[in-house]
């Protein structure tokens, strides 16, 4: 991998880490039609893909950095300084909860299925086409059925385990945390907006467990150069995420995902017809 690759995968996982199209999937499919992941040592790519996340991963920080601030203080507040009942706890301590509830489904399956995740089989360009094109059917139910009346100030405990055990799904290359998550909280009345935020909120703590982890265990493959591309690639991936997450929030505020919805499918049905004539393979 060269300096400008480092970059174009950047730019890739900046795009879609928040877009509802698969961050992993893009990144899959750009990294085999460049040769660069291994059949032989596939975890490699896997951990290049979780380290850049940490960009995306600070995009979300710096972008939501005064809720994560009042959300904190208000935790630390009613649940160690001034001890209240959680019915009696502030929106703000009640959504440091809410992603905490949100965080542990994903833990659990994450920690569970790392090595079927980290193999092969999860880079089988079948796969992600498949993925694609099925949560752009369920998206499509989600829209058509939901009410978008729900609000921030409407959420429930419940609520939070439910779009929790929805990212899981997003272990699936070609599914989108993004995509898995927003499509949940449309199922459960949300408007888009706040399925969004709330989305992109619930990701810091698995995107960072999983960055962190990943990070840690690709030092000893990672030599000189490796890691100035996996730099490059991070900070490519922050800039073009901070752009990305206030676009995407500003269009659903008037916009529904329909155009995701077609995009992922159109994806889906290149992919395929790409590796039917083996231009690319599995």
């Amino acid at each position: 991998m060269n300096t400008i690759e480092a970059i174009l995968l950047g730019i890739i996982q900046g795009i879609t880490e928040f877009l509802p199209i698969s961050s992993t999937g893009h990144l899959t499919v750009a990294g085999k039609l460049m040769n660069l992941i291994s059949s032989d040592n596939p975890e490699r790519w896997t951990a290049f893909i979780a380290v850049i996340q940490l960009g995306t991963l600070l995009a979300v920080v710096l972008y939501f950095w005064k809720d994560l601030l009042l959300i904190l203080e208000d935790f630390i507040h009613d649940n160690l300084l001034d001890r209240k009942k959680f019915n009696e706890q502030t929106m703000n301590s009640k959504m440091g909860w809410y992603l905490v509830f949100a965080t542990l489904p994903v833990a659990v399956i994450g920690l569970g299925f790392k090595h079927i995740i980290e193999g092969v089989l999860t880079k089988d360009l079948y796969i992600i086409a498949g993925s694609l094109i099925v949560l752009a059917i369920i998206l499509a139910v989600a829209e058509k059925t939901g009410r978008f009346t729900r609000k921030t100030k409407d959420f429930k405990w419940y609520d939070a385990v439910i779009i929790g055990f929805a990212q899981s799904f997003a272990l699936i290359p070609g599914s989108s945390r993004s995509g898995t998550t927003i499509t949940a909280g449309l199922f459960l009345g949300f408007d888009r907006e706040t399925a969004a935020r709330f989305s992109f909120l619930m990701s810091i703590p698995a995107v960072a467990a999983s960055g962190l982890l990943e990070f840690y265990q690709s030092l000893k493959y990672i030599d000189h150069d490796g890691m100035i591309n996996m730099i490059v690639a991070t900070i490519a991936s922050a800039v073009v995420g901070y752009l990305s997450i206030g676009l995407l929030l500003k269009y659903l505020k008037k916009n529904s995902t329909f155009v995701f919805i077609v995009y992922r499918i159109i994806a889906g049905i290149i992919i395929l017809i790409l590796l039917g004539k083996g231009i690319i393979l599995p």
